[in-house]
């Protein structure tokens, strides 16, 4: 029997050291490092997750003769459980799943360790308390308390000791529990803040490579002309003639897309794409995700996903596979210069930034060269949420009317009037114009649930301008990107 057991310890050990040991190593390639491919990371992950729910499971087993090894295993697979399901939301293209796991394996985690912090304490104070019964019978105890109490020389400062003065004589092993509850949150928050800060390696954004040019789709009004065969009768009659057939003329009004040009983007370059672009680059959606707000809405496929295929389909330049969000603190690992061209902010509740997510967005703005394009998901609270954000990340800019004849309004595609599903904040589009270009466009009516399945229920013309709206905001930004990478080459060659 004893046999058995052995055996079967040896077992949990080596599926627990394994599944540590790949678990780690997809963590860092997943995170940092990027040289395995999507079907090897997946295989992976999905090992871990087999390895460790099997793992969990022998010990679930044995749970009724040794509780305390039980939840050391749930403790154990609690963060590889967390990552693999981030993972493969990821993976799938649930993003909103995806940040339900991430911060419902955040909270678990943090109300696991503050559950062993509390038995700890608990089982340490009780060790505490039979050694000194051991030493001390009941009564000096208690004289020997009070006289501790009256002169602080003898004072007990140790936290692990529920007799340490500051407990007081009251609840004192209550009072140690919150100071344990009080102490592991603040030290957990300031661990969560220090590797939220650590920036791994550089990511990259690349263009894809191409060339083509920015100018406006002409639109063709074509007249066709339908003939059809039409028999007159005379009922007063009694003999029936063929008659000639006449023209019944209808004219129909047809208006067709027509490119004054063979491709669509910048520079000089084969296919549609962008003049020092990769073969690996791709035109991609990338959201910010910060805290205080719905900033998910309409996220991933079945929102983002299909104004990014309609960008492909209108303009023939690759794009990613999937949409993204990062936040600030994700934003600032991306290279200098290849970094995303556009940033999407939407939502309907606060938008919370700290002051150090302001000056990563205003790196993005005025040295990454990036543009800001936001939506109002729902509320005439969000737009002034969204008119605070922006002043205090560019104080030096005021908002203004982004007239219908400006080339972000023209070029692919002419926008005479701004589309919106519902006017939450006005019917005019706002933008903030700095350095020759416009670093911010602000639409005011929900433009991303047009993008959404159903298309929110509004009319065709309504959300297909949504979407070639959405086209020139991509291109716009873009294309300025493009033209400055182009000049940071230049200045670097010439250095």
């Amino acid at each position: 029997m004893n046999a058995i057991k052995t055996l079967w310890k040896q077992k949990t050990i080596k599926i627990g050291s394994l599944t540590a040991l790949v678990w780690f190593f997809a963590l860092l390639d997943w995170l940092w490092i990027h040289m395995l491919p999507d079907t090897l990371l997946v295989a992976l992950f999905a090992a871990v997750l087999f390895g460790s729910t099997a793992f969990f499971h022998r010990q679930y087993k044995q749970r009724a003769t040794n509780k305390l090894q039980f939840w050391a295993a749930f403790t154990i697979c609690v963060p590889v459980w967390w990552h693999a399901g981030i993972f493969f939301c990821e993976w799938l293209g649930l993003e909103v799943f995806r940040a339900y796991f991430a911060r419902g394996g955040l909270a678990t985690f943090f109300i696991t360790g503050l559950a062993w912090v509390i038995w700890a304490l608990e089982k340490h104070a009780q060790q505490v308390e039979a050694a000194r019964r051991q030493e001390f019978s009941l009564d000096n105890v208690l004289q020997r308390t009070q006289s501790e109490g009256r002169d602080e020389s003898h004072k007990i400062w140790n936290p692990l000791d529920p007799h340490a003065w500051y407990y007081g004589r009251k609840a004192p092993r209550l009072n140690q529990s919150l100071n344990g509850f009080v102490s592991y949150s603040i030290l957990f928050g300031l661990i969560c803040m220090i590797l939220s800060q650590f920036q791994g390696c550089t990511q990259y954004y690349d263009l894809p490579a191409g060339g083509g040019e920015n100018q406006a789709v002409q639109q063709v009004v074509k007249v066709q002309k339908v003939i059809r065969t039409k028999f007159i009768l005379n009922p007063y009659s009694a003999i029936n003639y063929n008659t000639p057939e006449l023209d019944d003329v209808k004219l129909e009004l047809n208006e067709v897309t027509a490119h004054r040009y063979t491709k669509m983007g910048f520079g000089e370059g084969e296919g549609a794409g962008f003049a020092g672009g990769t073969s690996d680059g791709a035109v991609g959606f990338v959201r910010l995700e910060y805290p205080g707000g719905d900033w998910n809405q309409d996220f991933g496929i079945g929102g983002d996903m299909n104004m990014l295929l309609k960008y492909a389909e209108l303009t023939g330049q690759k794009i990613a596979k999937k949409t993204q969000a990062y936040s600030p603190a994700q934003l600032k690992t991306f290279d200098g210069v290849r970094c995303p061209p556009l940033l999407y902010i939407t939502g309907q509740q606060n938008i919370s930034l700290g002051n150090n997510d302001v000056k990563i967005l205003q790196e993005y703005i005025n040295d990454k060269h990036g543009m800001i394009f936001g939506d109002n998901g729902g509320s005439r609270h969000f737009h002034n949420q969204f008119i605070s954000m922006m002043q205090r990340i560019v104080p030096d800019v005021r908002p203004v009317r982004i007239p219908t004849d400006d080339p972000i309004h023209t070029r692919p595609f002419q926008i005479t009037r701004v589309p919106y599903v519902a006017p939450h904040g006005g019917e005019e589009a706002l933008g903030w114009f700095k350095d020759g270009r416009w670093v911010a466009y602000y639409h005011p009516g929900d433009i991303g649930d047009a993008w959404a399945d159903g298309h929110a229920g509004v009319s065709q013309d309504i959300w297909a301008n949504c979407y070639r709206l959405g086209v020139n905001i991509m291109s716009y930004a873009h294309i300025e990107h493009a033209k400055w990478r182009l000049a940071q080459k230049q200045s670097d060659g010439e250095e």
